[in-house]
């Protein structure tokens, strides 16, 4: 895939852009248009690169794909992570905390004992600066961002790239990073998506398909236990499109565990596309590629409750959760010198 975008090489313009609000301290934040009038739309906002939108014509009318919330107090708010782009560690880390090179890092704990999608002060919360925006055939948008030394316990001056571009009906997003110290890294984007077209409705019906065949149990904290254990046989096993009702508890010692599904899948690694998604209701498929070794796929569970009325599901290429701490899976430490480079779109047809 496509993943990494030459910003130098495509034609500098004005982007799209309006105020969306402000923070508490004055700061401005905006909100950046991307796509065109007849395909894919998208609206980021630069308080946590937040995918506020992201629509596209069907049967003559602009559907909404992702859940979306109406204002800046409205996302300040939120503890679901609603759109926002994810750092410095997607997922969990057990014990909030880790080894790298013989010291012990303590790390901000903001689920229970443990670290969700990078802390209490993760990078959902703040405000990027917007580097570069572009149009034409492709449009785009280069956000950045500087995490320093210490934030939420990591060690290292992180400074990240995102880079979010329309082409047709893609969204994609490229990630950069480079570090001063050696850190663990795995950025992620959260989310929620509901292909039926009204937020409203519920997901169940969606079908979805993996590339996978194996998937991380977790314990009841949803920290890995450090199997990768095999879907065959069992309700984790999305080889095949099926629906998202829920499985009964009694079904898999995992699902009457968690309530469901919050795991991560090992993605094949040489799978064209690592998911599709696909809503009966309204006809809208969307595939998901990564270079990315993981694939937490969550099924919102308690977003309704959160936001009465919402529905949606998140599927979020990420190293694996704890890895850190666990030796056995996939390197995910950046090191002064290297550059960590991700990606990951999102391809839709109706």
């Amino acid at each position: 895939m496509q993943g990494y975008l030459n910003a130098g090489m495509i034609r500098r313009m004005n982007a799209a852009s309006r105020p969306f609000g402000k923070l508490a301290d004055g700061s401005e934040v905006q909100l950046l248009a991307l796509g065109s009038a007849d395909g894919l739309q998208a609206e980021v906002l630069t308080l946590g690169g937040i995918l506020h939108s992201l629509t596209l014509p069907v049967n003559g009318r602009r559907i909404p794909l992702v859940v979306s919330l109406p204002d800046v107090a409205s996302y300040l708010g939120d503890r679901s992570f609603i759109g926002q782009l994810v750092g410095r560690f997607s997922n969990r880390i057990g014990g909030a905390a880790f080894e790298l090179d013989g010291r012990r890092f303590t790390l901000s704990a903001n689920h229970g004992v443990n670290t969700l999608h990078g802390g209490a002060a993760g990078f959902g919360r703040q405000l990027w600066r917007v580097v570069e925006a572009g149009g034409g055939g492709r449009c785009f948008v280069k956000l950045a961002l500087r995490s320093p030394d210490g934030s939420n316990g990591f060690p290292g001056n992180l400074d990240v790239v995102a880079l979010i571009s329309i082409e047709g009906n893609t969204l994609t997003l490229a990630w950069q990073a480079t570090s001063d110290a050696p850190t663990p890294v795995s950025l992620t984007w959260h989310p929620y998506f509901n292909l039926a077209g009204d937020p409203a409705h519920t997901v169940e019906d969606h079908t979805l398909r993996m590339a996978a065949t194996r998937y991380l149990p977790v314990s009841a904290a949803l920290i890995p236990t450090g199997e990768m254990a095999a879907v065959a046989g069992t309700p984790f096993d999305f080889r095949e499109a099926r629906t998202l009702h829920l499985p009964p508890p009694e079904s898999h010692p995992q699902i009457g565990l968690i309530g469901g599904f919050d795991h991560c899948w090992v993605l094949e690694p040489d799978a064209r596309v690592a998911a599709e998604l696909h809503s009966p209701f309204s006809g809208v498929r969307m595939q998901l590629a990564t270079d990315l070794p993981g694939l937490q796929f969550y099924g919102g569970y308690h977003l309704p409750t959160e936001h009465p009325g919402l529905h949606g599901i998140c599927l979020e290429p990420e190293h694996l959760p704890d890895a850190p701490n666990q030796p056995a899976f996939p390197d995910c430490m950046l090191r002064p010198g290297q550059v960590h480079r991700s990606s990951m779109s999102f391809t839709f047809f109706t």
